[in-house]
C-alpha cells in the first residue's frame, strides 16, 4: 500500500502537496469516531440539523474564490465554473434541506381502530466516495442527505482532488458535531478499506468498473448501497430539429468541462438528410473554442492527469485505425500539463471503442442514420442508462421516442435538467439507487413501523 499521494496541477504537471494516505488504524479510527457520533446525532432534531447546514451553505459562497482556485489547480476546470460549481454546490444544499423535510417526515396510516405510524430511521455510519469531475457539488449531494437524515459520514475524496475534499470536509466539521463527518484520504487501496470496514451504507459516485467492485464489497454484509456510475449519454437529431439549438447543445454538451462529466454527449446520431449540415455547423463552433490553462481566458481547461488524457488518445486512434474521420482536433497539446484537442470524429459505427465505452473526454462523436428507429435502437444498444436527449420540432414523435429511449433521464429538445426535487437517476449500469427527490433522500434511511389501536 502506497504511504502518499501526489496532487498534481494538470496544467503544468507540477506537484501542488504530497498527501499521506490514511493508514487502516486511521480508517479504523475514523468509522469508530463515526459510529460514536451516530449515537447522538440520529437523536438531534432534523430542525437543528438543518439550520447547521445553512451555516455550511452560507460558508460555500463567502469561500467560493478561493475552492474555485483550489478545484482549477487540482483538476484544471475553468475557474469561472469552478466558482459557479460552489455557488451551485450551496444551492444544492438549500434544495436537500427542503427535501428533508419532506422526506423525514412521520407518515400516519389508519384502518379501522388500527394506527401504524412509519418513522424514517438512518442507517449508521455511511462511507461517501466521490469522484474528482466535481470535487465539491458531488459530495454534497451524497454527505448532505446523509446527515440530514441521520447518518453519520466517513469521506474519502478523489485522490485527484484531496485538498478540494479537505475543504468542504472541513467547512462541514466547523459545524457539525465532532465525529459526524470524518475525514480519509489516499487512492483505491484507502477506499477499499473503507467500503470493507464497519460501515453500514456506501455512497458511491464513479466508474461502472469500480461501482460493480464495491458491490460485491458491501454483498458480504448486505451493506446498503447508493451508486452513480457515469454513462454513454445518447443525442438524437432528427432532420426537423432546429440544427443551431441542437449543434449548440451537442458542441457544449461533449466538451464542457473538458468532456469530463458524467451526462456529457458522448455519442449523436444524425439522420442523413442533415448531417452533413449538421456536421460542418460543430466545426464552425468547435473552431471557436480555446484551451489552456483555466485560469485564463480560455473554454477548456486540461485533462485532470495523463491517465485519462491517454484513454482519450486510445480511443481516438482506435477509431482511426477502424475507419473513422477526424474532422477536427484529435491530437495531443504539446506544451506542459495534460491537454487536449477538442476533437470532432464522424464515419462512426458500433465497432469503436468510442461508441460503446464511456470516453470521459472533449470529443464530438457522430454516427449518420437513417431514421428515428435506427437512432432509437442504437441509442439502446448499450449498458448504459443515465442521460440521453431528442431533438425534433414534432413533439408527439419526440416524445415517444424519449418514453423508448433506456436512460433514467431524458431531455427533449433540452438537456436533461428538470424541475428541482426530481431526481437523478441511472438505468442499466449506471446506477443503482438515485438521489436528488425525496424517495432519494429516503434512500439513506429505513422505514420502521409502530402499530397500535386505540
Amino acid at each position: 500500500m502506497r504511504k502518499f499521494i501526489l496532487d498534481i496541477d494538470p496544467s503544468n504537471g507540477e506537484i501542488i502537496e504530497k498527501i499521506k494516505c490514511s493508514s487502516p488504524g486511521e480508517v479504523a479510527s475514523g468509522v469508530k469516531l463515526a459510529r460514536k457520533a451516530f449515537k447522538t446525532w440520529s437523536r438531534v432534531p432534523l430542525k437543528k440539523r438543518i439550520s447547521l447546514f445553512k451555516n455550511i451553505a452560507r460558508d460555500l459562497i463567502k469561500e467560493k474564490k478561493s475552492i474555485g482556485k483550489l478545484i482549477t489547480r487540482e483538476m484544471g476546470k475553468v475557474y469561472k465554473s469552478a466558482v459557479g460549481e460552489c455557488e451551485g454546490t450551496a444551492y444544492a444544499i438549500e434544495e436537500n434541506i427542503k427535501l428533508a423535510e419532506k422526506a423525514a417526515t412521520t407518515e400516519i396510516y389508519k384502518e379501522n381502530n388500527l394506527i401504524t405510524e412509519v418513522h424514517r430511521i438512518p442507517f449508521g455510519v455511511v462511507a461517501v466516495i466521490s469522484p474528482w469531475n466535481f470535487p465539491i457539488g458531488m459530495p454534497e449531494s451524497l454527505i448532505t442527505p446523509a446527515l440530514l437524515m441521520g447518518n453519520t459520514v466517513v469521506f474519502k475524496p478523489s485522490e485527484n482532488t484531496p485538498l478540494t475534499g479537505k475543504a468542504f470536509y472541513e467547512i462541514c466539521n466547523k459545524y457539525l458535531p465532532k465525529g459526524v463527518i470524518n475525514l480519509v484520504q489516499g487512492a483505491e487501496e484507502v477506499g477499499e478499506m473503507l467500503v470493507n470496514s464497519d460501515i453500514d451504507m456506501t455512497a458511491f459516485v464513479g466508474s461502472q468498473a469500480v461501482g460493480k467492485k464495491i458491490m460485491e464489497a458491501c454483498s458480504k454484509n448486505l451493506k446498503r448501497l447508493v451508486l452513480e456510475l457515469g454513462g454513454k449519454d445518447p443525442m438524437i437529431v432528427l432532420k426537423d430539429a432546429d440544427l443551431k439549438k441542437a449543434v449548440s447543445y451537442a458542441v457544449n454538451g461533449s466538451l464542457r468541462n473538458t468532456g469530463q462529466v458524467c451526462v456529457s454527449v458522448e455519442r449523436i446520431y444524425v439522420e442523413d438528410k442533415i448531417a452533413g449540415k449538421f456536421e460542418k455547423m460543430v466545426l464552425e463552433e468547435v473552431k471557436n473554442y480555446t484551451v489552456g490553462n483555466g485560469f485564463e481566458n480560455v473554454s477548456m481547461g486540461p485533462m485532470v492527469n495523463e491517465h485519462q488524457r491517454n484513454h482519450v488518445m486510445n480511443q481516438i486512434e482506435d477509431a482511426k485505425r477502424k475507419g473513422a474521420k477526424i474532422l477536427y482536433g484529435g491530437n495531443k497539446i504539446e506544451k506542459e500539463g495534460f491537454f487536449l484537442e477538442p476533437t470532432v470524429i464522424t464515419n462512426l459505427n458500433e465497432k469503436h471503442d468510442l461508441m460503446n465505452e464511456e470516453t470521459f473526454g472533449p470529443v464530438i462523436c457522430i454516427q449518420r442514420v437513417r431514421n428515428y428507429e435506427e437512432a432509437l435502437e442504437k441509442a439502446n444498444n448499450s449498458t448504459y442508462g443515465l442521460g440521453a436527449t431528442v431533438w425534433t420540432k414534432n413533439f408527439a414523435r419526440g416524445k415517444k421516442i424519449a418514453e423508448s429511449i433506456e436512460s433514467g433521464m431524458v431531455g427533449l429538445n433540452q438537456g436533461i435538467g428538470g424541475v428541482s426535487g426530481t431526481p437523478w437517476v441511472g438505468i442499466k449500469q449506471s446506477g443503482f439507487g438515485y438521489i436528488g427527490c425525496i424517495e432519494g433522500m429516503r434512500q439513506f434511511t429505513v422505514p420502521k413501523k409502530i402499530s397500535y389501536r386505540k
